[in-house]
């Protein structure tokens, strides 16, 4: 089934479960889907591990497909018999975590209480055809509450920027150069945070599709991930520093450490353009006075600048720039400056081959 009403896009539903004895079911589907992402699914919500302890809310991507899960403890009294947790999945093709946690939330109250997969199908049926869930019981849920542009502004650029410093820059040139960034931290939580909000340093694009927030070591998941030309990737698991293939620029969020990678360091050198960049970005992330908000305007500012430079470079009759190695080394810029014009214009799309 497919929609695209109220904001609510080819949007699926689906719910595994664990019972008593530890084991992890699919319970229910609305409509279908593909055996392989019923199993990336399952896998992303942890029910089939061992540990009781479990995330109440992921989210990720997988093929262009973004999946949202919520958690949930069974607590007594309660329909649902024999049953310790359950998660209500929801996939769709729009990026926007906080609406999804919130109907997720209401279609778990639903089913905590009925324990009727048909209850919450009527809950996502509503949502899908008049953009709302309403229940005086279960809470409430209207799409129009939830634009895109706030989700892409949920994350806090100047924490991170507090975090890495000056090595801001290394993230940001990586974003607008479209490396592959692999992000280490072994608390899915903070790895999401962290993630989500990397696409702001690169925000004239506002490409969330860039982002993969929650990845495993799994073959199907690495070999999707590979077909994307740049992207922002998390892993919990360490073991990632184990494929240098998967990445440009590795950042351990426990060690506060970025890394590029030895064979994307001739691309990523630093001149002086990156380091006037840098203290921009330092700059203006610290100040009190200014909003997470406020720091990407500036950041973006910027590079809108090095863009309209970079296009002036070489307009042609239709007013489409086309850049050449040729044109950058006739103005003489410093090695460092050149290289990083040279790959930017190709990352745009600006560049005569």
């Amino acid at each position: 089934m497919q929609s695209n009403s109220r904001g609510c896009c080819q949007t699926w539903l689906d719910s595994p479960k664990k019972d008593t004895n530890g084991d992890a079911l699919w319970v229910w589907c609305y409509p279908t889907i593909t055996a392989e992402l019923r199993e990336l699914l399952l896998r992303k919500c942890s029910l089939t591990g061992e540990n009781d302890v479990f995330p109440t809310f992921v989210f990720g991507q997988f093929k262009r497909t973004w999946y949202y899960i919520t958690t949930t403890q069974v607590q007594d009294p309660t329909a649902l018999s024999k049953v310790t947790h359950f998660s209500i999945v929801l996939t769709a093709k729009d990026f926007n975590p906080e609406k999804y946690a919130a109907f997720g939330r209401v279609l778990c109250r639903t089913y905590m209480k009925y324990g009727n997969p048909a209850k919450i199908t009527e809950g996502y049926i509503s949502v899908l055809t008049n953009g709302i869930c309403q229940s005086e019981e279960n809470g409430s849920f209207f799409t129009k509450d939830y634009d895109a542009k706030k989700a892409y502004l949920a994350g806090s650029i100047k924490d991170i920027v507090n975090q890495f410093g000056m090595e801001t820059i290394i993230l940001y040139t990586g974003l607008l150069l479209k490396k592959r960034i692999v992000v280490y931290h072994p608390r899915i939580e903070a790895l999401q945070e962290f993630t989500r909000t990397l696409p702001t340093l690169a925000w004239h694009r506002q490409d969330w599709s860039i982002l993969h927030p929650y990845m495993h070591l799994n073959q199907n998941e690495l070999e999707a991930l590979k077909m994307c030309t740049g992207y922002v990737a998390g892993f919990t698991d360490l073991k990632v520093t184990d494929r240098p293939g998967i990445y440009d620029v590795f950042v351990n969020l426990v060690e506060s450490e970025i890394i590029i990678a030895p064979h994307a360091k001739e691309t990523m050198t630093m001149g002086k353009l990156h380091k006037d960049i840098g203290q921009l970005i330092v700059q203006s992330a610290g100040d009190p006075e200014k909003s997470d908000g406020q720091v990407i305007k500036d950041i973006s500012h910027k590079t809108k600048e090095i863009l309209i430079t970079l296009a002036s470079l070489a307009p042609d009759e239709e007013g489409k720039s086309k850049i050449t190695l040729e044109i950058l080394k006739e103005r003489r810029f410093p090695p460092a400056t050149e290289s990083f014009l040279y790959h930017l214009a190709a990352a745009e799309q600006m560049l005569q081959i």
